[in-house]
């Protein structure tokens, strides 16, 4: 688990390309401190497994289904990427529960200054976009954010200079995908109250009088 605060950005040292998958080499230093084979390593956003470490840094494999629902796919030697290690038990939760399981792609589609905030608008699928609401949490490129403003096809977050300085989204560009993970929360109370668990004891009225 991971909690969407970047803790350093890498980049990619090279990427080796199989028929249906790919192995990346991520340059980093700051996680690497405390990183071993086996552990999870959150790059931009989705959950990788260290498969090799070097002096500057370590090698994941990405599979078929990872590269065909992410923009892993679309990173090139050079790339910058966010990393963030698997949340240790006695750290400070500063963000929001992130899986480090994307849902989907998005696609920047305005980018505007607002005195020392920037403004984010990203156009987003509808399967996705469902489950984001205002003042809500949403995972980008593996930053835990905030929701600003909702529309019909897309959303939007204001982010502070530190935030962008600290991330890959100082360099993105209107056109560019981003990998986005829903509140996991919200996916699980829909699952629950799916009508194939009409039995359950999760109700609307159940929920309405615990505050939900």
């Amino acid at each position: 688990m991971f909690t969407g605060i970047v803790e350093e950005v890498g980049k990619i040292q090279a990427i080796k390309k199989g028929v249906n998958s790919a192995v990346l080499s991520v340059q980093a230093a700051k996680i690497m401190e405390d990183v071993h084979l086996g552990d999870s390593v959150a790059v931009n956003g989705v959950c990788l497994t260290v498969t090799s470490i070097s002096q500057s840094g370590f090698t994941a494999d990405v599979m078929h289904e990872t590269l065909s629902r992410s923009s892993l796919g679309n990173l090139q030697t050079g790339s910058l990427v966010n990393l963030e290690r698997a949340m240790a038990a006695n750290d400070r939760f500063g963000g929001h529960i992130v899986s480090g399981h994307i849902d989907g792609t998005g696609k920047v589609s305005g980018i505007r200054r607002d005195d020392k905030a920037v403004w984010y608008t990203v156009k987003a699928p509808l399967p996705i976009l469902r489950y984001i609401i205002e003042k809500g949490s949403i995972a980008i490129d593996g930053i835990s954010l905030t929701v600003a403003r909702v529309y019909k096809d897309s959303f939007s977050v204001s982010i502070i200079p530190h935030t962008a300085s600290l991330t890959t989204l100082s360099s993105r560009r209107v056109g560019d995908l981003v990998n986005l993970e829903n509140d996991c929360i919200v996916k699980y109370v829909e699952h629950l109250m799916a009508k194939d668990t009409q039995n359950s004891n999760i109700t609307d009225s159940f929920l309405a009088e615990y505050g939900f």
